[in-house]
């Protein structure tokens, strides 16, 4: 089970951006990465490609880049803060499921 997953809340607690939330885009667990919504911009050099349905412009493009997930927080969305990850298995009709649980307050997300 990963720590931050697609679609949280989480703050970026270093780096350009530090103190800044988003929302996750992407997560790359092979590289340990998460791609933040409207976090982390670059500037990328783009040459002009030239394609069948038309001519792509280049330029200059800002573009979002991934984080490294240690440098990222969870927000837990019962208290509203950035915390770290516990975990907690919770019994459901027979099953047993691994569930993430706020360090803070105590509950589940």
């Amino acid at each position: 089970m990963r720590r931050i997953r697609k679609d949280d809340q989480v703050q970026v607690i270093a780096g350009k951006d530090a103190g800044k939330s988003g929302r996750v885009i992407k997560v790359y667990t092979d590289r340990d990465r998460v791609l933040v919504e409207g976090r982390n911009y670059v500037k990328k050099h783009q040459r002009i490609q030239n394609q069948r349905g038309g001519a792509q412009e280049g330029g200059i493009i800002e573009t979002e880049a991934a984080i490294h997930a240690s440098n990222v927080q969870p927000i837990c969305p019962s208290c509203d803060q950035p915390t770290r990850v516990g975990y907690r298995y919770e019994d459901q009709d027979e099953r047993r499921s691994k569930v993430r649980v706020c360090k803070k307050c105590d509950a589940t997300f």
